[in-house]
């Protein structure tokens, strides 16, 4: 094959590049020509990947339920990486903040849309079995959700609604012991933490005290008002942000509400979730009026957050019933 201009001059390119680095360029070329070319199977860890999925019990249904719980914590990840690239942006501006909150936005959609695989997905017969085998384990442990809330919003807006104003000026250690979720899994008959809440806490509490210290001034609510305090046009920006804000508090939270009162709402008594959850008072967005972006809605969307989807759903439910 002929040497082009265009391979020169890229050969010329690598040696500098080598040659800065203190690198012997023919040494790397020499691996080149013994180095096996990329699939797409080892590109993505494709066997490593399927084989991650290892049932308790030998109900069929049970490897949906752990597939798709996969599923979620990549969508996860995914809306985290955007999150760093967000909060870590050296020069950030209004237009890469809108697009990367359009992606963590299309991530949360595409949760959303999908989960009617955990609603109507499983034999009701085969969960309420299988779930057993999974004691105290729950979805309420994933810690990535958790780190999501904290990078969206004012650590305040994540205090338990009843103690917010009185916890303004806490410290964030103080803050944190009333933050919402901790009063999501308490035990139904008892009110103690349960041991769900318990491993939880003991795996990633300092994770989150971290995380809560680092996004303070690089959160995505400090974020967009230091934007709109420069001058800059923010009304994209404000669209996505409640579109998130609805994402992340009503429609994620109203699809496993959806799901509960599938599988585990029974006259006249309700089962409990895997990890002892209260999950009818924990779940639905109008109980916990957990909101990233107040200054983005009106005080009636305020009041109303979230009733008419969990009053939809509810009724939708009862007609299938």
């Amino acid at each position: 094959m002929e040497l082009t201009p265009q391979i020169k001059d890229k050969l010329n390119q690598l040696q500098e590049k080598y040659a800065a680095m203190g690198q012997d360029m023919s040494a790397y070329l020499d691996g080149l020509l013994y180095a096996d070319f990329l699939t797409y199977w080892d590109y993505i860890h494709l066997d490593t990947l399927l084989s991650l999925q290892n049932p308790k019990t030998p109900f069929p249904d049970e490897e949906i339920f752990i597939m798709y719980h996969q599923i979620t914590e990549l969508y996860f990840k995914l809306s985290l990486h955007e999150f760093s690239q967000i909060a870590e942006h050296a020069e950030l501006t209004t237009k890469f903040f809108t697009e990367r909150v359009k992606r963590i936005n299309t991530y949360f959609n595409a949760l959303v849309t999908s989960f009617e695989v955990m609603v109507n997905g499983m034999e009701k017969e085969q969960f309420l079995k299988f779930r057993m085998s999974l004691l105290p384990a729950s979805g309420f442990q994933s810690g990535q959700y958790r780190m999501i809330e904290i990078c969206a919003t004012d650590f305040g807006r994540l205090i338990d609604k009843s103690k917010r104003e009185e916890l303004a000026n806490a410290t964030i250690e103080e803050q944190f012991e009333y933050i919402y979720w901790k009063f999501g899994a308490t035990e139904l008959a008892s009110g103690k933490q349960t041991l769900t809440l318990k491993q939880f806490i003991s795996k990633y509490a300092d994770q989150f005290l971290q995380l809560i210290k680092e996004r303070r001034e690089t959160n995505f609510a400090a974020l967009y008002h230091k934007l709109a305090a420069k001058g800059e046009d923010v009304s994209t920006l404000a669209d996505e942000l409640r579109k998130l804000d609805l994402y992340v508090n009503v429609e994620w939270p109203l699809s496993h509400y959806k799901s509960a009162v599938r599988y585990l709402e029974r006259d006249p008594v309700d089962i409990a979730a895997t990890g002892g959850t209260n999950w009818q008072k924990y779940l639905p967005p109008r109980f916990q009026k957990r909101i990233f972006y107040p200054f983005l809605w009106t005080e009636e969307q305020m009041e109303e957050w979230g009733k008419s989807w969990v009053l939809s759903v509810l009724k939708t439910l009862r007609n299938e019933a």
